[in-house]
């Protein structure tokens, strides 16, 4: 028995499944997306919530702050609990306080009530994030890495989309009607997966209590090589991600482009095509092996390179956006492949600890993209992608021979 092994907890293995149809599949990453896209309806939006409810927008940009931090908790504190009650219920649970928390968005009469309203937004959304577990969990062997891939995928489209659909919709009816009917979409979700997931999703089998989940989580991390590595490339490659988007809007507002929120939003359509070709990640063998890891690592750098030599023309910005989202999106699928081959009974405390990482990187990289563009503007956030990108790559360097045999050894 390996050292990780033993500190490993004593959960029983998941249990066996015949496999998940592709239907059901289509339908988690559907419902992922949709999910996933409620914390970044804002992101575009931050001047107009601020103009409608009487304040600047840079209060206003806690709106960001508090959901992130919401959702860090939910990651911290409820994701775990998928290990040790039915995941069909929790997620239920969760979408009924999303809808609730996105009326009260709707609803909000000024500031602090739209806050409070965001950070409970936050919390509940990680619903979408038992769903990616979940699925690894319904697949087999043979499936798990085109299931994993498609549902994060779906994840994925749906948080670049958020911005298109929030950038239409307000332009068309306002920013109000925006989270109302996303309110009314929860719902409306929460009905179809309990129905589809009826029977399918089964108890744990023995219980664990709440405490001793929260205790295996940090041990989790603590054993396992490959999820402390896998969490801190997706960190560094959220980071990178978040760098670009966070200065993107004001980027494209600006000349030579002098774009709309509305334009601005469209190109959420370039992630979206990035989310489907990060797809074809799910369907590497060897995803284990440290080349796919440096290619996806290298797309990144090769999208910041093009941002900040033709940052300035509408095909530079067309196509760093494609290559960044290629990048970061194949970076996260490997990740979760390899984690969800850690401990098929603890895949959620898994998750909780890689999420949690991968969400931190991304307050992180906005962060720096706040305090380097009014400093530096676009070349200074181009160049601090690029170092984002020399760290994983320095990672990479110093990790992926020890943590590939490693993997090797559990398998």
């Amino acid at each position: 028995m390996s050292q990780t092994d033993e500190a490993r907890p004593a959960t029983p293995a998941a249990p066996a499944h015949p496999g998940i149809s592709r239907a059901l599949t289509l339908l988690l990453a559907v419902a992922t997306g949709a999910i996933a896209a409620n914390v970044y309806y804002a992101q575009p939006l931050l001047a107009v919530i601020a103009r409608s409810l009487g304040t600047s927008t840079g209060a206003a940009g806690a709106v960001v702050t508090v959901t992130q931090l919401g959702f860090a908790v939910g990651l911290v504190c409820v994701l775990p609990l998928a290990d040790i009650v039915k995941r069909r219920s929790l997620v239920s649970v969760l979408l009924l306080l999303d809808a609730a928390a996105l009326a009260a968005v709707g609803f909000a009469p000024r500031l602090a009530v739209a806050l409070v309203a965001f950070a409970a937004l936050g919390l509940a959304n990680v619903a979408a994030q038992v769903l990616v577990p979940t699925a690894a969990h319904l697949a087999d062997d043979t499936q798990r890495g085109r299931t994993v891939a498609t549902v994060i995928s779906g994840l994925l489209t749906g948080m670049l989309l958020a911005r298109t659909v929030a950038g239409i919709v307000t332009e068309l009816v306002g920013w109000r009607p925006l989270f109302l009917g996303a309110a009314v979409l929860m719902i409306l979700v929460n009905v179809v997966l309990r129905r589809a997931l009826h029977g399918i999703d089964a108890a744990p089998g023995r219980p664990v209590g709440y405490g001793e989940v929260l205790r295996s989580t940090v041990r989790v991390y603590r054993a396992e090589a490959a999820v402390r590595v896998r969490s801190a490339y997706g960190a560094l490659g959220f980071a990178a991600f978040s760098v670009f988007w966070s200065t993107a809007a004001l980027h494209l507002s600006r000349a030579p482009f002098g774009y709309s929120p509305a334009v601005i939003g469209l190109f959420g359509l370039l992630g979206a095509a990035g989310a489907t070709a990060a797809n074809l990640t799910g369907r590497v063998r060897r995803h284990t092996h440290p080349m796919p890891t440096a290619a996806a690592i290298a797309l990144i750098a090769v999208a910041y390179a093009v941002l900040l030599v033709a940052g300035n023309t509408l095909g530079g910005i067309i196509a760093g956006v494609l290559i960044l989202d290629i990048g970061v999106q194949g970076l996260h699928v490997l990740n979760q492949r390899v984690i969800y081959d850690v401990d098929a009974a603890a895949r959620n405390r898994v998750n909780s600890v890689y999420m949690t990482f991968y969400f931190l990187g991304g307050a992180l990289g906005s962060a720096l993209a706040s305090f380097v563009w009014p400093r530096a503007g676009w070349t200074g956030i181009c160049l601090t992608g690029l170092g984002v990108t020399a760290l994983a790559t320095a990672l990479w360097a110093r990790t992926s021979g020890r943590v590939h045999r490693a993997a090797r050894h559990t398998r």
